[in-house]
C-alpha cells in the first residue's frame, strides 16, 4: 500500500468539455454527473459543450469543477488500483475542500452540490456589495508582502507557493500595495481578472448565508482527516469541519503550510483529482521531492504507478 493524499483543485481550472471522458467510460461517474444534472438542470451541457463565459460565471463555475472532481474520484475508487492506495489526508485548494469533504465520507455529493450552489451565488452577491480585485505576487518573500499589506490596507488570499502569493481587498488598496511591493523588489505583479475580492474580508456578507446553509448538512466524522485551507491542521471533527467551510470564504488560503504539514508526515505521493495541473505545479515549487499525479481523464488512472 502506498500512502497518498488526495487533493482538490479551486476555480479558475475549470475547461470547457472536462471530464466528458470519464462521463462515457465510467458509469460511477456518469451518475455524479446526471445527479448534479437533476439538482443543476443544464450543468451538464455547460460542463461539456460551453460557452466558456458561461462555464466561468461564478454560478457555473463553483458547482462544475465540484461536480467533475467528485466524478473523477468515483472512477478512481472502484478502479483496481485503488486497492493499492492508503489515503492518509484529503484537502483541496479554496473550493476544492468541498470536494475534499466528499473525499473524506464526512458527507455526500448530493447533500453538499445544492450547498456548493448556494455557496457560489452569495460569494457574487457579496462580490456585487463590496467592490474588490485581486493580484499575484511573484518573487518576493512571504514577510514584505504582508507587512506591506497591512500597512496598506490590503489582504492576502493564497499563500500559495513560497514564491507566489496572491494579495486581495479593495480596488485602491490593491493596487497601491501591487506598487509597493514592486518597489520592495517582485519580480512581477499581475492583476487577476476575478469578479471580487475572494479570501478577504469584503466577503464577509457570504459567510453568513453559507453557515446558515452549512447548518443544514448533515456531516459525520470523516474516514480520512480534512486539511482545512483556514489553519493547515487536520480535523475529523465534524462541527470544525462545518465551521472552517465558512470561515474558509473570508481567511487565507493555507496552502503552503498544507503540504509542508502533509510531507512532514511521510506522505510524498499526491493525487490531483480535478481539471488542471495547478496543485502539481504549485506543490513542485514548495517541495520538488514530492510526487503528484494527475486525474483529468480515464487514462490517468490507468497510468498510476501502484
Amino acid at each position: 500500500m502506498t500512502n497518498v493524499a488526495l487533493i482538490f483543485p479551486g476555480q479558475g481550472a475549470q475547461a470547457v468539455g472536462m471530464g466528458k471522458e470519464f462521463y462515457e467510460a465510467s458509469p460511477q461517474a456518469k451518475a455524479i454527473f446526471d445527479e448534479a444534472n437533476n439538482v443543476i438542470p443544464g450543468l451538464t451541457d455547460v460542463i461539456f459543450n460551453g460557452p466558456q463565459e458561461k462555464l466561468t460565471s461564478t454560478a457555473f463555475c463553483q458547482p462544475a469543477i465540484f461536480t467533475y472532481s467528485v466524478a473523477a474520484l468515483k472512477a478512481l475508487e472502484v478502479h483496481p488500483k485503488y486497492k493499492n492506495i492508503s489515503p492518509k489526508f484529503v484537502c483541496g485548494l479554496s473550493l476544492g475542500e468541498c470536494s475534499a469533504v466528499v473525499a473524506s465520507g464526512a458527507t455526500s455529493f448530493e447533500a453538499f452540490l445544492k450547498i456548493v450552489e448556494r455557496r457560489a451565488a452569495f460569494m457574487e452577491e457579496a462580490t456585487q456589495l463590496n467592490k474588490g480585485t485581486m493580484a499575484a505576487v511573484i518573487g518576493l518573500e512571504k514577510e514584505k508582502i504582508v507587512a506591506i499589506c497591512q500597512e496598506i490596507g490590503a489582504q492576502v488570499a493564497n499563500f500559495n507557493a513560497p514564491d507566489q502569493i496572491v494579495i486581495t481587498g479593495e480596488v485602491d488598496k490593491v493596487l497601491a500595495a501591487s506598487e509597493k511591493i514592486k518597489e520592495a523588489g517582485a519580480k512581477r505583479v499581475i492583476p487577476l481578472e476575478v469578479s471580487g475580492a475572494f479570501h478577504s474580508t469584503l466577503m464577509q456578507p457570504a459567510t453568513p448565508k453559507f453557515a446558515k446553509e452549512l447548518s443544514t448538512l448533515s456531516i459525520q466524522k470523516p474516514l480520512v482527516p480534512i486539511i482545512s485551507n483556514v489553519d493547515a491542521k487536520p480535523t475529523d471533527d465534524p462541527e470544525i469541519i462545518r465551521a472552517n467551510l465558512a470561515k474558509q470564504i473570508t481567511s487565507s488560503v493555507l496552502w503552503v503550510d498544507t503540504i509542508q504539514f502533509i510531507a512532514a508526515q511521510g506522505v510524498t505521493h499526491f493525487i490531483e483529482i480535478g481539471p488542471g495541473t495547478v496543485l502539481k505545479g504549485l506543490i513542485r515549487k514548495i517541495n520538488k521531492d514530492l510526487n503528484v499525479y494527475n486525474i483529468q481523464q480515464p487514462q490517468d488512472i490507468e497510468a498510476l504507478p501502484f
